[in-house]
């Protein structure tokens, strides 16, 4: 037998190693993705871990295991090692062997197919106590107020529950789309029907791929009472917008819900801090879960979904929950939570995919690398392990690249995105151009984002407020200065504002602004494993060879 001379190497222990210069790489990585995680992503070769959670989400999106063995065998180099073949195929058959349903007489129980995952899972103490009675030999009835809180349970002992007990259909309320010269692209109708066919889970697309309309879609589709959980005021006023312009929906019908506003109509937009906002330690509108019988709840960002808020998702189990994300990554580690009380992922397309059909602009990423004066390292090497990052991060010699970088893209709508407030009075005092933080007015920001939207403002300066649900399509170039260490959930959010197609048809650049030889480019490579992810190369320059970009 003759192995095909593939791109990807097998190994026991679940990784799986990928050649990035072989021809056939960027299609091994489009299919490898859809069950593996992107750990490493140095310059030749990539490494991939297939995780327990990744192998569920995969089934649950409709894949098999005979699929991603498939995937596996189709681009390996050597054979498949026989106990990731096993080890797949078996992880897999655990989705589904215990399933959550409404009986006849309207309790929920827990039933399994196989009697001894259920004498398993009910020696667990803190299973038993979320189960009420013995019904039939596999199935027990669920505490009416456990949903949630048991799939989070069941997830942590790897036997994720399929939640088949349906959904509360909601106070009925008419939504239809307004067509008018678009329609919703085949991918945002695949995601709607994808989200239908289950009743909850989540959504992955690219900035600029129409997650909205995919949220209007699920919201036509549904025809009751939707709960938009959004990041901030900005991203509320923006879905408001679009779903005016979008839907049949009036201004009389859609409600902001925030530090500012507190109305509740048959579609309310409320902001995740306004949800988790505490008085004398307890959550003071949590009322608004309740205020209607919401038939549809829509997590807008889902991967920024703060904490606080999976423990009130753990009691909305009833209503169709639709998480609308980027990257399903999550900082603090807890996409077992989004995967147990959101719901899996449904739907996903790769970011190259949307980019070759024309729906996304083509991006190229730049990683621009600055050597630190003498003194300056110095400074660095005798500072605390603490102080390193931002000392590397603000290091005043970017200061003369970005002036560079703006120099080239003179003409172009240009975003500077930095972490530090201090660096970004600095940054904007030196460009002469307008900064907006966290600090300013809801107004101010609105009126900025529009002066650049329509060209009388062509630079700005932003803090970390910028990375969500913000619409800047005319945005051609990024200069990222310095970034929440290594999150690859801000650097999909800051690739993402550059790539939303354009009038103007000019390419999008993406620079990353890192100190050599300091913790600043440790944090950026972690950072790109996302770009590496979705299938962009980026560039490495050195500060004096900007022109080589």
């Amino acid at each position: 037998m003759t192995l095909p001379d593939g791109p990807l190497i097998v190994q026991s222990d679940r990784t799986v190693l990928l050649e990035v210069a072989h021809p056939s790489a960027d299609d091994a990585r489009h299919d490898l993705a859809v069950f593996a995680e992107l750990e490493r992503a140095p310059e030749h070769i990539h490494t991939y871990r297939i995780t327990r959670l990744g192998l569920w989400n995969a089934r649950a999106a409709g894949h098999t295991a005979e699929n991603m063995l498939e995937t596996l065998e189709k681009y390996s180099r050597f054979p498949i090692p026989q106990s990731v073949s096993v080890d797949i195929t078996e992880t897999v058959a655990r989705y589904g062997r215990l399933i959550i349903e409404r009986a006849d007489d309207g309790a929920l129980t827990l039933t399994a197919t196989d009697a001894a995952v259920l004498s398993e899972i009910t020696r667990t103490r803190k299973i038993a106590l979320l189960l009420f009675e013995k019904r039939g030999p596999n199935s027990y009835v669920i505490q009416a107020w456990a949903r949630g809180q048991l799939k989070q349970e069941l997830l942590k002992l790897g036997w994720p529950a399929e939640d088949l007990a349906g959904y509360t259909p909601g106070t009925p309320h008419a939504i239809d789309l307004v067509e008018d010269g678009w329609a919703l692209r085949e991918y945002q109708l695949k995601a709607v029907s994808n989200f239908f066919a289950h009743g909850s889970g989540v959504v992955v697309l690219p900035c600029g791929a129409g997650k909205t309309l995919v949220g209007a879609g699920a919201m036509a589709t549904a025809g009751t009472t939707t709960l938009i959980l959004v990041t901030n005021t900005v991203s509320a006023r923006q879905w408001r917008s679009e779903l005016l312009k979008r839907t049949t929906l009036t201004e009389d019908e859609i409600g902001e819900y925030s530090g500012l506003v507190k109305q509740v109509r048959p579609v309310t937009i409320a902001t995740y801090q306004i949800l988790t906002a505490r008085r004398k330690g307890e959550y003071t509108h949590l009322a608004l879960l309740d205020a209607l019988d919401w038939g549809l709840v829509i997590y807008d960002e889902v991967h920024l979904l703060p904490a606080p808020v999976f423990k009130l998702t753990a009691e909305l189990q009833a209503r169709r929950r639709l998480g609308l994300t980027a990257t399903l990554v999550r900082e603090d580690g807890r996409e077992g939570d989004v995967f147990s009380l959101i719901g899996p992922k449904r739907f996903d397309a790769p970011w190259k995919e949307i980019e070759a059909q024309g729906f996304i602009s083509p991006a190229s990423c730049y990683e621009v690398r600055i050597d630190l004066p003498e003194q300056e390292r110095l400074e660095y090497a005798a500072s605390a392990d603490d102080e390193r990052y931002r000392l590397a991060a603000t290091a005043p010699a970017k200061l003369g690249v970005v002036r560079a970088l703006v120099k080239k893209h003179e003409g172009e709508r240009i975003l500077v995105i930095g972490q530090y407030l201090d660096q970004i009075d600095e940054l904007a005092d030196a460009l002469g151009a307008p900064k907006l933080t966290g600090s300013t007015p809801v107004d101010e920001r609105e009126r900025l984002y529009q002066e650049f939207r329509d060209g009388t403002t062509k630079l700005l300066v932003v803090s970390k407020v910028a990375n969500f649900s913000v619409d800047l399509p005319e945005a051609t170039v990024a200069i990222q200065v310095s970034g929440s260490f290594g999150s690859r959930q801000e650097e999909a959010q800051r690739l993402g504002r550059l790539l939303r197609p354009k009038e103007s048809g000019l390419p999008a650049n993406f620079y990353t602004l890192v100190a050599r030889d300091t913790v600043d480019q440790d944090f950026a490579q972690n950072r790109q494993r996302f770009l590496a992810e979705q299938g962009y190369s980026y560039t490495i320059l050195d500060q004096d060879n900007l022109a080589a970009a």
